[in-house]
């Protein structure tokens, strides 16, 4: 069989379903759209939080926006939600609509180079009324999570119409750099497809002096979901910063 583009996304929506009762991440940030009247959610992907806020009853604009076309034509079979096609630094089209914007599942670690963070901070600033909040999280990386993505720990994926086996290779660690491969295979080992992504790993002292630099003020800062502090094993930087 082909393993097309629209079919990686499917697949992502069923190993990582959003989940605001049982999940301790999506719990956190369906607390907080709940409360904001208007949100715009950065790297959206299939707006599978969105759609969640929406069946919950969410009243307000809710907004994705994604640079991934399959992503968002997922997240397009709910038409009340406005979807647009960018990526973080696209917000810039914005000026003070929203209540509270959000990068939820790491997608802050997309921003790779010190220009994508400069202008995709400054955006979301923008689009963000006075006092909104930005509330995102990272991977920690003083817990290394990087050394765990290895060929040989393969997970299983079963159900929902699949049967496949997906593992992770990290390619190079440069600086705060992350690159690897994530190969998708049938069970008999035939490859159907390999991506490839490089992630940034930044720590709190970096990650305060982007915020401060964009006009943001650090009012949450987290390690774990329980609202445990930050430290060397905390697999999370858990942050909510407010416009200033």
């Amino acid at each position: 069989m082909d393993f097309t583009p629209d079919d990686a996304v499917a697949l992502y929506d069923e190993m990582y379903r959003w989940d605001g009762v049982n999940v301790p991440s999506d719990r956190f940030f369906d607390r907080l759209v709940h409360d904001a009247d208007a949100v715009l959610d950065v790297g959206c992907g299939t707006g599978m939080m969105l759609h969640q806020a929406r069946d919950a009853g969410h009243t307000g604009r809710l907004v994705g926006l994604d640079p991934d076309l399959p992503s968002l034509r997922r997240a397009r079979r709910r038409t009340d939600i406005e979807w647009v096609e960018g990526v973080a630094s696209d917000a810039s089209r914005w000026r003070e609509e929203f209540a509270l914007a959000t990068m939820a599942g790491n997608a802050f670690q997309c921003l790779v180079t010190d220009e994508d963070l400069k202008v995709s901070l400054a955006a979301i600033h923008g689009a963000l009324r006075v006092g909104g909040g930005f509330a995102f999280e990272t991977r920690n990386p003083a817990a290394r999570a990087w050394e765990s993505w290895i060929p040989s720990t393969v997970h299983e994926i079963t159900g929902g119409g699949w049967d496949l086996r997906q593992w992770h290779e990290v390619l190079s660690v440069e600086d705060d750099r992350v690159t690897f491969t994530e190969t998708t295979a049938r069970p008999d080992g035939t490859v159907l497809d390999v991506g490839r992504a490089t992630l940034r790993f930044l720590g709190e002292a970096q990650l305060d002096a982007l915020l401060t630099a964009a006009g943001f003020t650090v009012d949450l800062r987290h390690g774990d979901w329980s609202g445990g502090p930050v430290t060397d094993t905390s697999r999370s930087i858990i942050t909510v910063a407010t416009k200033r």
